[in-house]
């Protein structure tokens, strides 16, 4: 018997998983910054050398007993992780995260370990009832992520921290947010159904400057650790997470194409200037336009249409998926006098199972360009399938 199986990442979990090995990998990658003062990415790493059983380590000739959300190690070893020179800053922090209720710890050793406990590990993790050695790069923990906002509000976040504070807001394939079933976007759970935000909105959350967040998120799509897709005027910008899947659910990663995600969320796509410019899609034989009077040049519309086939098909709409489907176009609207343009467009099978209509309308813009080049909106509609 075969299952077809679904995966998502829900927005309304309180928490998000989170593997030790990503952790590991993060606290070795000098590229990003941690010089902040959220306290984030310290927590979270006292959270991935936690103990998810009993164990029991020996230390300088001396055996501890472990519990769940416990764990002792040199003060050296948090050293090493925090990126710190100093043993007083590991105490720092450890003595600040005590004070607001996150760990309570001691110094054994002669001053050379460390103990500490994670006090509401047992609140939010399962706790295996036996006794047997904890690995520390492998496996996931759950975090809570009313703890993100807490931490990232205490003061500046570093690189770290932003990236961390995105990793957790993930969702994937959540009809609540849009533009998620194309990938892992990232949204801060502000109850509007919409990844979209800005610098402004970006930098009082992370208490840095617009200039600083903008340059933050450049720096990380540099790295190839995010995608950041931006548009014109006061739309805002999109986040989506590069290696996201294959992280989180062991499966392969995908690409995040602008156009498909404008197409989505009703936003502007890029398309060139001079119409003769514009690239043919694969489709281009397969599409027929009814009215050769439009004000809408024929290539562009081929393309818009081209690339809204291809959204439709990551959506699963198996007729998209074969080369000999139809795809009729019929104007309803003109876009003279400033009317958008607004079509009818049938997805016709070849072998009469089925047909499917939606409404597609095209507005031009007026902003000037930034990023994009001047463009027009799409938003499509519709989607019934008939006969």
């Amino acid at each position: 018997m075969k299952y077809q199986l679904e995966i998502k990442q829900l927005v309304d979990y309180p928490r998000c998983r989170i593997y030790r090995s990503f952790i590991r990998n993060l606290m070795e990658d000098r590229n990003i910054r941690t010089n902040g003062g959220s306290y984030l990415f310290y927590y979270i790493v006292l959270c991935s050398y936690a103990n998810y059983r009993m164990s029991r380590r020996r230390l300088e000739g001396m055996s501890y007993t472990l519990q769940a959300g416990e764990w002792i190690c040199p003060i050296t070893e948090l050293q090493e992780a925090f990126r710190f020179r100093f043993h007083h800053q590991v105490i720092s922090v450890l003595q600040f995260l005590e004070e607001q209720h996150y760990v309570s710890y001691s110094i054994l050793g002669k001053n050379r370990l460390v103990k500490f406990s994670i006090l509401d590990w047992k609140t939010e993790n399962t706790i295996l009832g036996y006794s047997y050695p904890c690995q520390k790069d492998s496996g996931f923990y759950f975090f809570p992520i009313t703890k993100v906002h807490e931490l990232i509000s205490i003061g500046k976040c570093s690189e770290m921290d932003i990236l961390l504070d995105l990793w957790i807001h993930a969702v994937y394939n959540d009809v609540q947010v849009q533009g998620s079933d194309l990938g892992p976007v990232v949204y801060f759970r502000n109850h509007t159904g919409s990844p979209i935000t800005n610098y402004t909105e970006l930098a009082e959350r992370w208490g840095r400057s617009r200039a600083t967040v903008c340059r933050i998120l450049k720096k990380l799509d540099s790295l190839d650790l995010l995608t950041l897709i931006p548009f014109t005027g006061s739309h805002g910008s999109i986040i989506y997470l590069n290696n996201y899947l294959s992280t989180m659910f062991s499966i392969s990663d995908v690409l995040i194409d602008k156009e498909e995600v404008a197409l989505a969320l009703s936003l502007p796509i890029q398309v060139p200037d001079d119409p003769d410019s514009v690239s043919e899609p694969d489709i281009t034989e397969q599409i027929s336009i009814s009215d050769e009077s439009d004000s809408v040049p024929k290539p562009v519309i081929r393309y818009v249409v081209g690339k809204m086939a291809d959204l439709l098909q990551t959506q699963g709409l198996p007729c998209c998926q074969c080369r000999k489907a139809r795809y009729q176009l019929s104007r309803l609207s003109d876009s003279r006098g400033g009317v958008n343009s607004i079509y009818s467009l049938e997805i016709i099978c070849p072998y009469g199972n089925m047909a499917y209509r939606f409404e597609l309308s095209m507005t031009p813009q007026e902003d000037p360009p930034t990023l994009f080049a001047e463009i027009p909106a799409v938003a499509l509609k519709g989607g019934s399938a008939h006969a």
